[in-house]
């Protein structure tokens, strides 16, 4: 089912845009999502004759070769609108979970699904993309780049014309936000000298930690290949990346730990959270798009907003459109999308679950 973002008569323009079975031992994988690739179904301990290795390797090269886009391809000559991409709209591990694919009992619908190429269902870190159209072309803001980023960008940008990254803003230093910094080497050894990064100084702290070796690059073999990246360090008030203004949104994701949603525009952004302090809700006033997080669909957790709490932000905040980020395996996308519907009629609340590869053209 098409679901499309329908605009009101005094609301900018927002548009969605609709975008085998083998297994054999190799001595490690660099991330789960190898894992997912190489053992996509059933079963992992059974290893199948060469031959089929053979036909489902030629079928995992055409899947990535040959990009799943729910769009038209966009070129990068003629700029369009202004845009944001949907990197990634899942959790930490992602779905399909491979041990809901390696369930004998095969129970988890949701993932079952999102095992099928071009399902919605399918949903890696948690990210977005900013495609800020100028005359001269697009710029291109990527807020968070988790674990599964490469996968993600190979996933995308080939099929809209994404080549070079002009920033990175962080919300916070959990693997799913900070994990993929070490793959922006792709850009920076082949693409760009550098890429800014943009992160608040208790995160940046935890990078000196997890990431030492792109903070402090002395540390590094001469001549060994690493992200080149500029740290640019953030406080919670706001700040400017390539002409446009960035307003830090201050929220609590699990008891003592803050992360930062953004307001750009009429945007506001806020991927990761479990309670919105009073002082951070005069920011998100005539908030005409929110992208929010909602996990699961009956109840919060002790780091996230589940589906019901998530609801009664809205009706908080007020904001003309909604697009739910950050679900899990529980959250069918088809489902849950019906039910919310329902909510247009009843309440006048114009709320949706997003999806991997969501365009949605906006006015910055």
């Amino acid at each position: 089912m098409l679901l499309r973002i329908r605009p009101a008569a005094a609301a900018p323009s927002f548009r969605s845009i609709s975008s085998d079975r083998f297994s054999f031992s190799i001595p490690s994988f660099k991330s789960l999502s190898s894992a997912l690739v190489l053992f996509p179904s059933t079963s992992f301990f059974k290893t199948n004759p060469l031959h089929s290795t053979i036909t489902n390797l030629s079928a995992v090269h055409k899947r990535y070769s040959t990009t799943e886009s729910t769009t038209a391809q966009l070129g990068t000559d003629i700029p369009q609108d202004s845009e944001i991409l949907f990197v990634g709209t899942g959790t930490s591990e992602g779905i399909p979970r491979v041990s809901c694919l390696t369930n004998p009992y095969k129970t988890c619908e949701v993932c079952s699904k999102a095992a099928n190429p071009g399902d919605k269902n399918k949903r890696l870190n948690t990210s977005i993309l900013i495609r800020y159209s100028r005359p001269s072309g697009y710029l291109n803001i990527l807020i968070d780049a988790g674990k599964f980023f490469y996968h993600s960008a190979l996933r995308w940008f080939p099929t809209i014309g994404v080549r070079k990254l002009d920033a990175v803003i962080i919300t916070h230093s959990h693997a799913d936000a900070i994990g993929g910094l070490d793959d922006l080497r792709d850009w920076t050894n082949n693409v760009q000298r550098n890429i800014p990064i943009y992160v608040a100084n208790r995160d940046f702290e935890v990078m000196k930690k997890t990431h030492y070796y792109l903070v402090d690059t002395s540390v590094v073999t001469p001549g060994a290949a690493v992200s080149d990246l500029q740290f640019k360090i953030i406080s919670e008030e706001p700040f400017v990346v390539h002409d446009i203004k960035f307003t830090p949104l201050p929220v609590w994701h699990g008891k003592d730990y803050r992360s930062l949603g953004f307001r750009f525009g009429n945007i506001c952004y806020i991927s990761d959270v479990s309670e919105i302090p009073e002082e951070t809700y005069p920011l998100l006033k005539d908030c005409e798009l929110l992208i929010m997080d909602a996990l699961r669909p009956d109840r919060s957790s002790a780091t996230h907003f589940g589906l019901p709490r998530a609801l009664e932000e809205v009706r908080k905040i007020q904001p003309k459109r909604t697009l739910f980020t950050g679900m899990m395996h529980l959250m069918d996308h088809e489902k849950i999308n019906e039910q919310l519907l329902k909510l247009k009629d009843s309440e006048g609340l114009d709320v949706q679950l997003s999806y991997d590869g969501l365009r949605v053209p906006v006015t910055l």
